[in-house]
């Protein structure tokens, strides 16, 4: 994959990658098998018949391949840029057993900027009207996804997002540097050319609770992820500059605070940054400090590369682009100055012991060996957690251990007709996961709102789009 220079691309936010020109992707297209039992399709959480649009593409009929693809999967372009192919669909390639596997997620990536480029992006082929209403909690992959499978089964969708813009952590989490935002509002249009309706600056919970829209829609699906932001509860996490990697990534990429010194929601621009975890979400916030001019930017992750969760190219750019990373290294205080302003990431060295219920080797701490990286900024990404709004005004929806939203096979809740899926089921997943749930529920809901006896409902004009 052709990619921006390193010493270039860490002082701009433009994407990383290049994408592949026609005749490398057409030359990697043919190093497929096509095996008579793919287990790469297996290996894909939204069912993508990879070996057919892969056929397409070696014969030459680039429309007939993206058309294939688009079946599939509404967001190839999307995916095909931040989906981690190679713990997914790539890592079951027969190809990659005796060497490299077949590169999936670059030829999807190919197919789908041919397809926004050519103009070959059909609209979603709709079956009749059915009449019936689903209203959609979250416009992030897992509520977009749904909401074009359900719309093309020709039901009337409306979907209810929080922020300003739709797009969910496509919009507010990943950087312009890794999907550029543009591909999402095209995806968006797409949607809302087929009759989907969004409404932004909609809060479930606080605009409207479960109950008015249960009352209003003949089925709910909730798709509102898990953004509330987990800490690590040290000392001197309440100093100025301490940021969780939600709130750092929002306002750099949602806000417009990497655009201008004076955007309304402005960001603190380190000369040091040191970012807490290992996963995509920590390297994100790393990149974007560095780009935002921090001369010092710094991954501490308490295990070693080996177990980072981060797909191996994020770690691979970060590495090239100047990012510093302290292995075996866990915080145990952030230190502050007088005015209570962050100084430094007090740490401590780790080391590996037996594995746990991850199958990761579990870190221990040596004691001792305290060690302090300087800093102004600490950014702390090391997961999130279910934001209780939503449940909090519908005490009769059933939860799970962690406070997500808890479903049967069907991703059905014990409310009748209110489904979820995404990260509020999962916990913090991958945005592949959460359009896999998207894909599933809207059959399930389907199914339901095809039973003879539908769920009554009561008029609510005052949140009719």
């Amino acid at each position: 994959m052709p990619a921006q220079a390193p010493e270039v691309r860490r002082a701009n936010f433009a994407e990383v990658n290049l994408g592949l020109p026609e005749r490398i992707a057409l030359l990697e297209a043919e190093r497929c098998l096509l095996c008579k039992d793919p287990k790469c399709v297996a290996g894909c959480p939204v069912g993508i018949n990879i070996p057919r649009f892969i056929q397409l593409l070696t014969e030459g009929k680039l429309p007939e391949a993206a058309h294939c693809l688009l079946n599939d999967n509404p967001l190839p372009a999307v995916t095909g840029r931040v989906c981690p192919q190679e713990t997914q669909c790539e890592l079951e390639c027969i190809r990659g057993y005796k060497g490299l596997p077949v590169a999936i997620g670059h030829l999807e990536r190919f197919l789908g900027d041919w397809a926004r480029g050519h103009a070959q992006r059909p609209a979603l082929e709709a079956a009749p009207p059915t009449g019936k209403q689903v209203g959609i909690v979250g416009a992030g992959p897992g509520g977009l996804t749904a909401a074009g499978e359900l719309a093309r089964l020709g039901h009337q969708v409306t979907v209810f997002e929080a922020l300003h813009k739709p797009g969910g952590v496509l919009v507010y989490g990943i950087p312009e540097f890794r999907l550029p935002k543009q591909i999402v509002r095209e995806e968006v249009a797409r949607l809302e050319r087929a009759g989907v309706k969004i409404l932004c600056n909609t809060v479930i919970g606080r605009t409207y609770t479960l109950a008015e829209l249960r009352a209003r829609f003949d089925a709910v699906f909730i798709a509102n992820g898990a953004g509330l932001p987990v800490f690590m509860n040290i000392p001197g996490e309440n100093l100025k500059g301490v940021y969780s990697a939600n709130e750092y990534l929002t306002r750099a990429n949602l806000m417009g605070a990497r655009r201008s010194a004076r955007a309304g929601t402005p960001i603190l621009t380190g000369r040091r940054v040191a970012t807490i975890g290992g996963g995509n979400v920590a390297l994100d916030a790393v990149r974007t400090a560095k780009r935002l001019g921090a001369e010092s930017a710094t991954i501490v992750y308490r295990r070693t590369r080996k177990e980072m969760p981060a797909r191996a190219e994020e770690v691979l750019h970060a590495e090239e682009e100047g990012i510093q990373f302290e292995f075996l290294a866990a915080p145990v205080a952030i230190q502050g100055d007088a005015r209570n302003w962050v100084t430094g990431l007090q740490c401590v060295r780790m080391e590996l012991g037996e594995p746990d219920a991850s199958g990761r080797a579990r870190p221990r701490a040596i004691p001792g060996s305290e060690f302090l990286v300087p800093c102004e900024v600490v950014i702390v990404a090391i997961g999130t957690r279910a934001n209780p709004l939503l449940a909090g005004t519908c005490p009769e929806l059933k939860l799970d251990s962690r406070g997500g939203i808890a479903v049967d096979e069907q991703g059905m809740t014990n409310l009748p007709g209110v489904f979820a899926g995404g990260d509020i089921v999962r916990g913090a997943a991958t945005v592949i996961l959460a359009m896999g749930d998207g894909k599933r529920a809207a059959r399930a809901i389907h199914e339901y709102l095809r039973r003879p006896v539908s769920p009554a409902r009561a008029p609510a004009e005052r949140i009719t789009p």
